[in-house]
């Protein structure tokens, strides 16, 4: 544990920076539950799986592969079921969203973790920047396909991140989406972090008069896979902040496995969360028009793919 994760202070949640998956979860039974899970084969997908396994949760972990997706189930305890989803192959999402409805199965909740981060130089898939498709419209294609097998309490948990402040003035670039006026690594991955918290937040007013719920979450800075982008100057000053404020993996899993399961987040919705607390994210994020347009947007694009 990091000396800040020691000495940082719970909030009215009880649980706080240092709180681990295990602790969010101590006591809770899962049994009956079943949870979808995005990149549930290394870093913080695969420390959620592990707990909500553990738990008692029937565990549907989706990874790039299905070898991927497979391996990571057998090195957990419990009931896992694995299928292939590569988030940046429309083709692969919609291949997981007819498994899903084929096994016949109620999702208790939707784990959205999985994503790419700070690509070093442009890259497009399906003619739009590589981070936007896949950490958000990936995802949006996956939730929007499987809301049919939501349960009617059913919770989307969305990872979004405290870099959604490095997103473009206006949260989306609308006239930049493909990344031919411009690109830079961080903005791009912060918008792409921007529109996945729009995406819950907009999900949310659409679930509203329902018990269903959408929250997004900040994990926390954690060394993880998504890092290997980075450069060798960039990689010394994370490592170096790491000493007093990275979180550990299981650290850094609690938030989410807190948002999809823990009773205290029953019936709450469109929150941004970090530390397992309600936390604010950047003001432009509530606006409500920004959200109904990118999910437009959204809609236009996966009927294009």
């Amino acid at each position: 544990m990091s000396l800040y994760a020691a000495l940082a202070p719970h909030g009215a949640s009880g649980f706080g920076y240092g709180s681990t998956a295990e602790e969010v979860t101590e006591g809770l039974s899962l049994a009956g539950r079943t949870i979808l899970l995005t990149g549930c084969n290394s870093g913080l997908g695969h420390e959620a799986m592990r707990v909500l396994a553990l738990r008692g949760a029937t565990v549907v972990g989706t990874a790039r592969t299905l070898e991927k997706a497979t391996a990571a189930g057998q090195a957990v305890q419990g009931k896992t079921i694995p299928l292939a989803c590569e988030l940046s192959d429309p083709a692969s999402v919609r291949a997981c969203v007819r498994q899903v409805r084929e096994l016949g199965l109620t999702l208790d909740a939707i784990l959205c973790n999985a994503g790419i981060m700070a690509l070093p130089k442009l890259e497009r898939l399906h003619g739009y920047e590589a981070q936007f498709f896949t950490n958000h419209i990936g995802h949006f294609l996956l939730v929007t396909g499987l809301l049919d097998q939501l349960a009617d309490d059913g919770r989307v948990v969305i990872l979004s991140s405290t870099a959604h402040r490095m997103a473009p003035k206006g949260g989306i670039a609308f006239d930049n989406l493909k990344g031919d006026k411009g690109y830079q690594a961080w903005s791009a991955y912060g918008q792409s972090k921007f529109a996945d918290l729009l995406f819950a937040k907009e999900l949310a007013r659409r679930f509203a008069g329902t018990s269903r719920t959408a929250n997004a979450v900040h994990p926390g800075v954690i060394a993880t896979n998504l890092m290997r982008h980075l450069g060798l100057g960039a990689r010394l000053a994370w490592s170096l902040g790491g000493l007093l404020a990275f979180k550990s993996i299981p650290q850094g899993a609690a938030t989410e496995v807190y948002a999809a399961v823990h009773p205290a987040l029953a019936g709450m919705s469109g929150l941004y969360l970090a530390d397992c607390n309600v936390s604010r994210a950047r003001a432009d994020a509530d606006d409500a028009e920004t959200a109904r347009r990118l999910w437009q947007v959204s809609e236009e694009i996966v009927a294009s793919l």
